[in-house]
């Protein structure tokens, strides 16, 4: 509890110096109640930031993106240690693949895109079909995205073999992205491993801010 109000403390302070308005709430809990705390205070946010201390904890950390990103629907930005937290990223690698998670990132990301500089639209192995991805693979979202004001370009990247995760983390060391925005993917019952994934992907990769929505 000490712990706790000394944070408190330093993040008012932290606040009160840029002049912004603000409310600091806090919650002491027993474990199993963490996600429920989470969830109200998300319902009623636009984005829960996750940080390095509970990317690393993992305990709290599954907690955490149960009850904000699973639970309320709400995106999340994960922030791993080393990497810039921003909410005006200058080029943004967007993995896309016509699935509703990926809409619902796009959609949610949508300020953010249409403020960057460059937008990369990366599709890995996509297949033309009359549904999904049409004819065009991507020419659709990117239309969209461009109707918003987002400077687009598409990538359509071959596989060779590799997860489609890894394909777009280097995709993004190569284009010099400053965050990836894409779907979180998975039932229930992957949660767990979803923050598992979510924690090894960015400890083998680069720092970067990783915006998910669901």
């Amino acid at each position: 509890m000490a712990i706790l109000e000394k944070t408190s403390k330093d993040i008012q302070e932290l606040l009160g110096a840029m002049w912004n308005c603000y409310d600091i709430d806090t919650a002491y809990c027993d474990q199993a109640s963490v996600g429920d705390a989470v969830r109200q205070r998300a319902l009623c946010s636009d984005l829960t930031i996750v940080g390095p201390a509970l990317l690393n904890d993992i305990d709290l950390g599954p907690l955490v993106i149960n009850g904000s990103l699973f639970d309320t629907g709400k995106p999340v930005l994960v922030v791993p240690k080393g990497a810039e937290a921003t909410l005006s990223p200058r080029r943004v690698l967007v993995g896309w693949d016509s699935r509703v998670e990926a809409v619902r990132a796009v959609r949610e990301a949508l300020d953010l895109l249409s403020g960057a500089e460059e937008v990369r639209l990366t599709l890995v192995d996509p297949e033309v079909t009359c549904t999904g991805n049409g004819t065009e693979p991507g020419a659709d979202i990117a239309a969209y995205l461009t109707r918003h004001g987002a400077r687009v370009s598409v990538d359509r990247l071959p596989s060779a073999g590799k997860p489609a995760a890894t394909v777009l983390a280097q995709h993004a060391i190569d284009t010099s992205a400053n965050m990836i925005v894409m779907g979180a993917y998975g039932s229930r019952r992957l949660r767990e491993r979803l923050f598992g994934g979510v924690r090894r992907w960015i400890e083998a990769k680069p720092p970067l801010p990783l915006f998910l929505a669901r």
